[in-house]
């Protein structure tokens, strides 16, 4: 299993930037990529950036150019979100997913698991 806890949200002004963090603990070697979404008032959950194991990363058309996923260390315990030129339309719910791999006795284990989300508030 795979723990999470995401940091660094708060209330912050349009135009400015904001980097969260995702902290992995548990079974760091089963992470084959962490997934960054969020969900914003009234909306559906949205994928918005995919840092994989080697480091290369995907991002949503939505925020490609202002958002940069990266991996913390060579350990692959912290992932980080910076978020640039925050706009009003960024408020949102920020969680982070491992979508995870165990190769076990009693077969694979294909999971994801969530961290608790951190709140971002982008204010004029």
């Amino acid at each position: 299993q795979v723990q999470l806890v995401e940091s660094g949200g708060g209330l912050v002004h349009a135009g400015g930037s904001l980097t969260l963090s995702c902290a992995a603990s548990g079974s760091i070697s089963s992470i084959n990529a962490i997934e960054w979404y969020r969900q914003q008032p009234g909306k559906q959950r949205e994928l918005v950036a995919r840092v994989r194991r080697g480091g290369s990363t995907d991002y949503s058309d939505s925020v490609k150019g202002r958002f940069t996923a990266s991996r913390g260390n060579a350990g692959n315990t912290v992932y980080y979100l910076r978020i640039n030129n925050l706009k009003l339309d960024d408020t949102a719910v920020y969680s982070c997913a491992a979508d995870t791999t165990e190769f076990k006795d009693s077969g694979t284990v294909v999971a994801r698991y969530w961290g608790q989300g951190t709140q971002v508030t982008v204010s004029s």
